[in-house]
């Protein structure tokens, strides 16, 4: 039960933190609970498919077609943060005084809003899929009964799930006028997580070989396994053995992002 509420615990908790990220930083836009729900019941639904075919999807391209779609999943989620986070650079501060009038606030907010609402899809698609997947292998290798681990699943999630809901509740308490700069960051972190993911998923799936030597290896000082490593996991990517690779697209995506969020300003400014 406790493995099984383990894994739950920490497949939940990353879609759950994306999630609860994404509705703080679109607090105040008319119609964001439709897109939101509408992104994570897409996802949801999408990950009870994934998983339904994944024994097809592992055996495309020599056994590696997983890896190549969670390499399709994760660039695009990538893409939509990207472009959020431009977006709002450029429209953060009409949105933060039209958040205070109901309604006015829609028609600048839909256009950012339906990026974010494909990339809740992805997150949830891509970890349900993958939370699916490890309760079946553990349902079938394990002789704990079935009502035991179904437990320990609900358990897990709700747990994940309250992490998230914490999360934006404490975001929720900024002030609007420092709210999109707040989360605009977290969500920046985020995208150097994701593609810290790619880089690892590209060289497990073996398309890319070179940098994939671990720099250093702090698992005696914080350990992913451990309740810290989890959470900063979820939130930032943190590994505790990271590649040459992984960090090098994490500062990439970063520093891409940035600056694109930079020349978005600068030409915003000039108009």
């Amino acid at each position: 039960m406790f493995a099984t509420g383990l894994i739950v615990f920490r497949e939940t908790l990353e879609a759950a933190l994306f999630v609860g990220i994404i509705a703080a930083a679109t607090r105040g836009i008319e119609r964001r609970s439709l897109w939101m729900a509408g992104g994570v019941l897409v996802g949801f639904a999408g990950a009870l498919l994934m998983a339904a075919g994944m024994q097809q999807v592992s055996a495309w391209a020599d056994g590696i077609g997983q890896d190549l779609l969670n390499v399709g999943i994760i660039s695009v989620a990538l893409l939509m943060l990207a472009w959020h986070c431009i977006w709002v650079s450029t429209h953060g501060r009409e949105m933060a005084k039209e958040a205070r009038q109901v309604g006015l606030s829609a028609a600048h907010g839909s256009s950012s809003l339906w990026a974010l609402s494909v990339a809740v899809a992805l997150s949830v698609l891509r970890e349900g899929a993958e939370t699916v997947l490890f309760i079946a292998g553990f349902m079938s290798g394990s002789t704990e009964q079935g009502a035991t681990m179904l437990l320990g699943a609900v358990m897990g999630l709700f747990s994940g799930a309250l992490v998230g809901v914490l999360i934006y509740l404490g975001l929720a308490k900024v002030k609007t006028q420092h709210l999109f700069s707040v989360t605009n960051a977290l969500i920046l972190v985020l995208a150097g997580s994701l593609a810290s993911q790619l880089a690892k998923t590209l060289n497990q799936a073996g398309l890319v070989e070179r940098w994939s030597e671990p720099l250093w290896n702090a698992s005696n000082i914080l350990s992913n396994d451990s309740s810290l490593g989890v959470f900063l996991h979820a939130l930032m990517g943190y590994d505790a053995s990271p590649s040459v690779l992984q960090l090098l697209f994490y500062a990439g995506a970063v520093s891409l992002i940035w600056i694109g969020t930079l020349q978005a300003q600068k030409r915003q400014s000039q108009r």
